[in-house]
C-alpha cells in the first residue's frame, strides 16, 4: 500500500492562494474499476468549507503534483469535501493508491457555479455523460433540498457500459422518487442489462419539459455536449438557457498561468460553467 508522505504543516500559509490547506482522507470509496471517490476533512483549524454547485478545487498530492477536480458532494455539508475522479494521469493514479488517513493539499473553491438559483420556478434538465455526473451531483442535491421551488426535474445520464455507472445506489434512490424523472442509458449493453441502449441524446425524447420555461445543465465529453445542446435546441430550448461545464488543462486555478485559456476566456476564472451562447462558436471549432 502506498501512503502520502508526511507533510510539513509550515508550508501552508493562510492568505496565499497558491498554497494549499491540509485535508485528511476520511473515506476512500471505489465507484467503478477506474473511478473513485475521496471524502476529505480538514486537518487544520478550519472546519467549514462552503462552495457552490459546479465549482472545483485544486487537489495536490504531495511529491507528485496538483490537478483540478470538481466538487461532487453536498453543498449543505460544510465539514466534508467530496471529490470523484478517474485514475487516468500521474496525479489521479497516485490518488488512487491513497487510503484513509493520508493527507492531501486543497486549494479552492474556484470557478463559476451551475445556475441553480436562476432555475427556481423553472423545469430543470440535467444531462450527464460518464464521469460528468460528478460535477452535476451538487446541483441535484441543492435542487432536491429545495424541491418545491422548481418545476419538473429531469436527469438524463449516459455511460459507456453498465459497469461505468456512477453512484448506483443514489441513482436508484432518485429514480424511486415521484418528483424526479431519471433516465439512464449505456452505449454498449452487457448480459443482464435491461435498460436503455444508445447515446444520451436519445433520452431527450423521453423527457417531458416546457422548453420555454426550462434551464439545462450539461457535463460530459465535449462531443457529447455539442450534440446534446443541438438536440435541446431542436426541442425549442433557448440557447441562453443552456449551460455547460468545461475543464480544460487548468494549472493554477486563479487565472495566472494561462494554460486553460479558451478563446478570450479563462476556464478557471470565467468557468468552468459557461452559458452555451458564450462558448458555442469555440466548441464548434475542432482545433481549439
Amino acid at each position: 500500500m502506498v501512503h502520502a508522505p508526511e507533510v510539513d504543516t509550515n508550508i501552508v500559509e493562510s492568505g496565499n492562494p497558491m498554497l494549499p490547506a491540509l485535508y485528511q482522507i476520511r473515506r476512500f470509496r471505489r465507484e467503478t474499476e477506474d473511478t473513485f471517490t475521496l471524502e476529505l476533512e480538514s486537518r487544520g483549524d478550519a472546519n467549514k468549507f462552503t462552495f457552490a454547485p459546479g465549482q472545483f478545487n485544486m487537489v495536490y498530492v504531495f511529491g507528485v503534483g496538483e490537478i483540478p477536480i470538481s466538487i461532487s458532494g453536498d453543498p449543505a455539508n460544510s465539514k466534508i469535501i467530496i471529490h470523484t475522479t478517474r485514475a487516468v494521469g500521474t496525479v489521479t493514479k497516485a490518488m488512487n493508491k491513497l487510503r484513509r488517513g493520508d493527507t492531501l493539499g486543497v486549494r479552492g473553491p474556484y470557478g463559476t457555479p451551475w445556475p441553480v438559483e436562476e432555475a427556481r420556478g423553472q423545469d430543470v434538465v440535467i444531462v450527464a455523460g460518464g464521469i460528468g455526473l460528478a460535477p452535476l451531483r451538487p446541483a441535484l442535491y441543492q435542487i432536491i433540498a429545495n424541491r418545491d421551488e422548481y418545476g419538473k426535474v429531469i436527469l438524463l445520464y449516459g455511460t459507456r457500459t453498465p459497469t461505468d455507472i456512477l453512484f448506483r445506489e443514489e441513482l436508484e434512490q432518485w429514480r424511486s422518487r415521484l418528483d424526479l424523472e431519471v433516465y439512464v442509458t449505456v452505449d454498449r449493453a452487457m448480459t443482464g442489462w435491461r435498460g436503455n441502449v444508445g447515446v444520451v441524446t436519445n433520452l431527450i425524447s423521453k423527457a417531458s419539459f416546457d422548453p420555454q420555461n426550462s434551464i439545462a445543465m450539461i457535463c460530459g465529453p465535449e462531443i457529447m455536449m455539442r450534440f446534446t445542446t443541438a438536440e435541446l435546441q431542436k426541442c425549442g430550448l433557448n440557447i441562453d438557457s443552456i449551460y455547460v461545464s468545461m475543464e480544460r488543462n487548468m494549472k493554477c486555478g486563479i487565472g495566472l498561468c494561462g494554460h486553460c485559456q479558451f478563446g478570450p476566456s479563462f476556464v478557471c476564472k470565467d468557468g468552468p460553467v459557461f452559458n452555451y451562447s458564450r462558448v458555442k462558436a469555440l466548441l464548434l471549432k475542432w482545433e481549439i
